[in-house]
């Protein structure tokens, strides 16, 4: 392809694809805020890469699977690792079936093109002592708001759920003598999941000084009222219109580390770490990997099986250190 005979002044810049794609994800497949943020940065850097080296490419028929692989290489050169470059290709694979759906294209060339090979990192998972030790200890010297923290901790443990889908629950969602949680998962689907003694000892020591702090709170002409399970120290933002003082995932990802760290755990804990440590606990007490996966709210059990490889790593580890035969 070359600038001469890639425009088409009939068909829609690419740009004006990108975004129509971008609305299908959010408005047909209830794609999340962070999948939207990811594949718009994605498209653009691609977009932009194709009209700079070939002129105005108005048509995605005109691009050939050697361009993708041209992007992929620019994006290396730029010290890009290899699971980034995947992540790059796969909202171009995406991006391109949508095209080949919709008849833009005759076929998804992106789909020639070779997801780079990555390497199989499995991630750390506390034992079940190391992460009975964190969550049984979240003190003053650990925590802005230890009540909070704690029900934080013990859901995410608890519960397995994500980051994202603490910081979303709402008090409605607490269903108590059912003794479950409701969760709202990726692509907006809901499950629900057991709510344990402990993680419901903690959720109502801090709501009633979640109920205490929001009544001291200052003189506002409304009432001092948010659906937002988990709210902010200081209240931010409760007072302006529709404010919810909701707590960020950044900031639990804070809170976690914070604590984590002080109870011994290595420097790269994080929200995620607890839902492994969750599946991976599971598996080794002897539960069911089919309900596992309901519990994780994962949509391909293949997904799930992931918990296995880090088992299996670990009697593998044992065996190599104690099997006389094992050397």
């Amino acid at each position: 392809m070359s600038p001469a005979t890639a425009r088409d002044p009939e068909a829609p810049a690419l740009s004006q694809l990108v975004a129509e794609y971008l609305r299908v994800l959010a408005n047909e497949r209830a794609a999340s805020v962070h999948t939207l943020r990811a594949y718009e940065r994605e498209l653009a850097g691609f977009a932009s890469f194709i009209v700079k080296n070939y002129g105005d490419a108005q048509s995605p028929a005109r691009i050939e699977h050697t361009h993708i692989r041209g992007y992929l290489g620019t994006l290396y050169d730029r010290g890009l690792s290899k699971t980034s470059t995947a992540r790059a290709l796969a909202a171009i694979r995406s991006w391109f079936k949508w095209l080949a759906r919709t008849g833009r294209v005759e076929q998804n060339v992106a789909s020639l093109v070779a997801t780079p090979r990555l390497p199989k990192h499995l991630p750390r998972v506390p034992s079940i002592e190391q992460m009975n030790r964190v969550v049984d200890n979240v003190g003053e010297d650990a925590a802005s708001w230890p009540a909070r923290d704690k029900a934080i901790l013990e859901l995410l443990y608890g519960c397995g759920i994500r980051n994202g889908e603490l910081t979303a629950l709402d008090l409605k969602d607490i269903y108590w003598a059912q003794e479950v949680i409701l969760v709202r998962g990726k692509g907006k689907k809901q499950r629900y999941v057991p709510l344990g003694d402990a993680a419901a000892q903690a959720l109502r020591g801090y709501l009633a000084e979640r109920t205490s702090r929001l009544a001291a709170g200052r003189p506002s002409p409304r009432r001092r009222t948010t659906p937002a399970l988990f709210i902010n120290l200081q209240m931010r933002g409760l007072d302006k219109s529709g404010g919810e003082a909701r707590l960020t995932t950044r900031s639990v990802g804070r809170i976690v580390k914070r604590v984590a760290m002080l109870r011994g755990l290595p420097s790269d804990v994080h929200p995620h770490t607890l839902r492994h440590a969750f599946g991976t606990h599971l598996l080794e007490e002897g539960a069911d990997l089919r309900a596992i996966q309901e519990l994780l709210g994962h949509e391909r059990l293949s997904t799930t099986q992931r918990y296995t490889q880090l088992t299996t790593a670990q009697l593998t580890q044992v065996y190599d250190k104690t099997h006389p035969r094992a050397k």
